[in-house]
């Protein structure tokens, strides 16, 4: 699950963090849309206004604005109770299929996060430290327990793995998930984080990140993201895999294979005395080279005793990220390539995340840890291969 960064000037090679919105975008509900000044801000106006106009002809054109003028609210109120979220305009062809199934049980005798009975959800140990950029380097005691963990949570994302297949939804995928993280005596990590009603993400196609797991069967020629958290004896490990829905086409196939090649990309540079801020520009370099481009409100992180912690770790060029890599750092790398656009955008359920022009997305993660001399993969695959590449081999799962 990535931790979310600062808002990015919208301006192309800004780079700046922006907290100014576009006063128009406000008034017509589109998110985003986010500048670091007023110089920006006038400098885009020309394209910028584009977005405006696309946004009132659409709704001009929405059917339910069209049965409200013609027919009257009782109409258009029939119309609209057959939508989740009536009047959204959704980028991509996904759309969630509600009522979720209820929350899963988790039996008494597991060890819990302290945000798993909490009405909200809030992580309290997290948001005790959530300014410090402190990078703790974890005793030879903590590593023990983080490889045993990060081995459980490989073995639940396995067993998510191989059911995916056309037909199945994604929340049989997430029942998986939960049963396999219960029986290795784990809690799922992401159930009620900040009241995540599942036990794991599913993004599938123009979904970046923190896909909620519905009632949506799988469709042969999706892409989709299975990311996994365990909590066991204190400690968090985090990763994730995009998979192929039977046979895709070439460009989710060269999207698929960027993602991995971003992360293995910034992997070969991990070593004491890096700065974190570097690895981005590795992995914004392979992005461009093969015509693709890398989400920048959504970022890496440092996990251990806490889900999300320092360090944050960007996955784009020039950025300000704090910290020097030490041996006994923990952390995510967990780069989003996108088609299209690097612009995203959240559901009304704030928590899925879509690419702006609906295009697809993928993503690749792992638990690393800093070593002496380089890097230790803790949730890495027995076998060392992403699930892709044996899907694109005709291997079974």
């Amino acid at each position: 699950m990535a931790a979310l960064v600062d808002r990015i000037c919208e301006t192309p090679a800004c780079g700046k963090p922006a907290k100014l919105q576009c006063p128009t975008c406000i008034k017509l509900n589109i998110s985003g849309s986010f500048f670091c000044e007023q110089t920006c801000f006038k400098a885009n106006w020309k394209t910028h206004k584009q977005v405006h106009k696309k946004v009132e002809k659409d709704k001009e054109e929405d059917p339910l604005n069209k049965l409200l003028q013609q027919y009257g609210s009782s109409v258009a109120e029939q119309y609209s109770s057959s939508s989740v979220w009536p009047g959204y305009m959704f980028t991509g062809d996904l759309r969630p299929h509600y009522p979720l199934s209820p929350k899963r049980h988790v039996p008494e005798h597991i060890e819990r996060p302290d945000y798993a009975d909490h009405n909200q959800g809030y992580p309290l140990s997290e948001m005790e430290v959530k300014r410090s950029t402190h990078i703790k380097a974890l005793p030879q005691e903590d590593i023990d327990k983080l490889r045993i963990v990060a081995r459980f949570a490989r073995e639940c994302l396995d067993a998510g793995a191989r059911a995916v297949a056309p037909g199945v939804t994604t929340d049989e995928i997430d029942r998986i998930v939960h049963e396999a993280t219960i029986e290795r005596k784990c809690y799922p990590s992401p159930l009620n984080y900040y009241t995540f009603p599942k036990s794991c993400c599913t993004s599938v196609n123009e979904v970046i990140c923190h896909g909620i797991p519905d009632k949506r069967p799988l469709v042969e020629g999706d892409i989709v993201n299975l990311d996994i958290t365990c909590y066991h004896d204190g400690f968090h490990a985090d990763l994730n895999e995009t998979l192929f829905v039977g046979k895709v086409d070439d460009d989710s196939k060269r999207l698929v294979q960027t993602a991995y090649d971003s992360l293995m990309a910034a992997v070969s540079e991990v070593k004491p005395g890096v700065r974190y801020r570097d690895l981005g520009k590795f992995i914004q370099k392979v992005a461009q080279d093969n015509g693709c481009s890398v989400t920048r409100t959504y970022c890496g992180h440092g996990i251990h005793r806490l889900f999300h912690t320092a360090p944050n770790v960007p996955h784009y060029a020039k950025n300000k990220a704090v910290g020097i890599m030490k041996p006994g750092h923990v952390f995510t790398i967990e780069p989003m390539i996108n088609l299209g656009t690097w612009q995203d955008t959240l559901w009304p359920d704030d928590w899925t995340a879509v690419t702006k022009d609906g295009k697809r997305s993928a993503q690749f993660e792992q638990t690393f840890l800093v070593t002496e001399t380089g890097i230790d993969i803790l949730t890495a695959r027995s076998n060392g291969r992403p699930y892709f590449m044996d899907q694109l081999e005709g291997k079974p799962l």
